[in-house]
C-alpha cells in the first residue's frame, strides 16, 4: 500500500510541474507587446489601353508565291538523225529567243530525196501541157504559169485553180494530184530537220548532245520561257474572294529590294484540300533591268477591300488564338473576339461591345481579376523593365 500511495504522489506532482510551466508561459506570453506590422500595399500594374470602336478598314491583302514559267515545253526531234550544232549551245541554261535556230537534224538526204520528187513531178507535168492545151485550153496558161515557177530548190507554188471535173479526172487519173500532195508533205517534214524557238527562254534540261543521233519523237531537252512569269499566290477564301481578274498587283523581294508590277490573270475554281487555300495566278513580264527566276520565292500586295465594322490590333494584343483584356472598374477581365483577318503584323476583328476599354499591350504573368490604372501612354524602364509609372508607385 505504501509503495502505491508513494506512485500516485509523484503522479500528481509530476502534472502539478508541468501545469504550472504551462501557465507561467501563458502568463509570460501575454505580457509581451505585439510587433508593429505594415498594412500590405497592393501594387497597381500602368497598361496602355483604347476604347473600342469600329469602322470600316481597307485591308490589303499579302502573300507569298513561288515563280513559275507561263509555257513549258519539251523539245522533240521530229525527223531522226544527227544533231548538228547550231548558234545556241544544247547545253542547261542556255538562253535562246523566239525565231531562234535551236538545232538542225542533219537533213541532206531530206534534201536531196525532195529533189529527185520534184524533177519527177515536172516531167509529168511537161508530158500533160500539150494534153491539157488541146482538150481544157482555157487551163492552158494556168498550168503553165505553174510549170515556170516551179524550182526545185524552193518550195512548190499553189497548184492551179480549176472547176472542171473531167480535168480533175484527167490529173486524178495521171496521178499529178498525188505527186504533188506527196511533194508538199515531204516539204512539211524536211521543215522539221529545223527546230526553231517559238519564244524566248532556256535549256532546263537538256538530254541529247549535239552530235548525238536522235530518232524521231526523241525527247532532246525541256524549255521554259523567261520573259512572261507567273506566281501562283494562296490566299485564303475570306480573302480570295475580293481579288478581281485584271487586279494591279505589287510583287517585291525584300532580299534583293526590288519590285515589280503584276496582273491577275485567273483564280482556280477550287480550293487546296490540305490548306483550304484558293489559287490566285499573277502574270508578270520579265524585264532585263530587274530580272525574275522561275523557282524563286516573291511576295505579293493585292488590292484592299473593305471590312465593314471592324477594329484593328497589334497580334501581339491577342493571346490564345482569339482572347484579349479589357478594363472594367479598375480591374482587367478576358473576353473572347471574332477574329476576322490577320495581318502579318496586326489582326482585324470585332465581337466586343464598342466602348469598352481593351490593353493595347502583351501582358505577362497576370491574372484575371488584377487591379490595374489605365494609361495611354507607358514606357518601360530600360533599366528594371517595368512601366515607369508602376515603379514610381512602388517608390512610394
Amino acid at each position: 500500500m505504501k509503495q502505491i500511495d508513494r506512485r500516485i504522489v509523484i503522479v500528481a506532482s509530476l502534472i502539478f510541474i508541468i501545469g504550472l510551466a504551462i501557465g507561467l508561459m501563458i502568463f509570460l506570453k501575454a505580457q509581451k507587446a505585439e510587433p508593429f506590422r505594415r498594412p500590405a500595399v497592393v501594387t497597381k500594374r500602368f497598361v496602355k489601353n483604347e476604347k473600342i470602336k469600329y469602322k470600316t478598314i481597307i485591308s490589303p491583302v499579302s502573300a507569298s508565291g513561288r515563280l513559275t514559267s507561263i509555257s513549258e515545253i519539251d523539245v522533240v526531234a521530229e525527223a531522226s538523225g544527227k544533231i548538228l550544232t547550231s548558234k545556241i549551245a544544247l547545253k542547261k541554261g542556255s538562253e535562246f529567243k523566239k525565231g531562234d535556230v535551236l538545232f538542225t537534224i542533219y537533213p541532206d538526204e531530206a534534201k536531196l530525196a525532195l529533189k529527185a520528187k520534184k524533177s519527177s513531178f515536172l516531167n509529168s507535168l511537161a508530158n500533160l501541157l500539150p494534153d491539157i492545151k488541146i482538150d481544157y485550153p482555157e487551163y492552158e496558161k494556168q498550168f503553165r504559169d505553174f510549170f515556170t515557177t516551179i524550182e526545185v530548190d524552193k518550195k512548190l507554188p499553189e497548184f492551179p485553180d480549176f472547176k472542171s471535173e473531167k480535168l480533175e479526172i484527167f490529173l486524178a487519173s495521171r496521178n499529178v494530184l498525188s505527186e504533188y500532195y506527196g511533194i508538199k508533205k515531204d516539204e512539211l517534214q524536211l521543215s522539221r530537220h529545223t527546230i526553231i524557238a517559238p519564244f524566248n527562254g532556256t535549256y532546263s534540261d537538256v538530254y541529247i548532245e549535239q552530235g548525238a543521233y536522235t530518232n524521231m519523237g526523241g525527247r532532246v531537252a525541256h524549255a521554259i520561257r523567261t520573259d512572261i512569269l507567273e506566281i501562283e499566290v494562296p490566299l485564303d477564301k475570306f480573302d480570295a474572294e475580293w481579288v478581281k481578274i485584271n487586279d494591279k498587283v505589287k510583287v517585291y523581294s525584300d532580299s534583293r529590294n526590288a519590285e515589280w508590277q503584276g496582273k491577275v490573270v485567273r483564280k482556280s475554281q477550287f480550293v487546296d484540300p490540305n490548306t483550304q487555300s484558293q489559287g490566285i495566278f499573277v502574270r508578270i513580264n520579265n524585264t532585263a533591268k530587274k530580272s525574275l527566276l522561275v523557282g524563286e520565292y516573291l511576295n505579293s500586295i493585292f488590292p484592299g477591300h473593305p471590312i465593314q465594322k471592324a477594329m484593328e490590333i497589334p497580334r501581339n494584343v491577342v493571346f490564345n488564338t482569339n482572347e484579349v483584356f479589357i478594363v472594367e472598374d479598375g480591374k482587367i477581365h478576358m473576353e473572347i473576339i471574332n477574329v476576322l483577318k490577320i495581318n502579318e503584323k496586326s489582326l482585324i476583328f470585332n465581337g466586343i461591345d464598342e466602348g469598352k476599354v481593351l490593353v493595347m499591350q502583351a501582358l505577362i504573368n497576370v491574372l484575371e481579376g488584377s487591379e490595374v490604372e489605365i494609361s495611354l501612354d507607358v514606357k518601360p524602364d530600360k533599366k528594371t523593365g517595368q512601366d515607369k509609372k508602376q515603379a514610381k508607385g512602388k517608390k512610394e
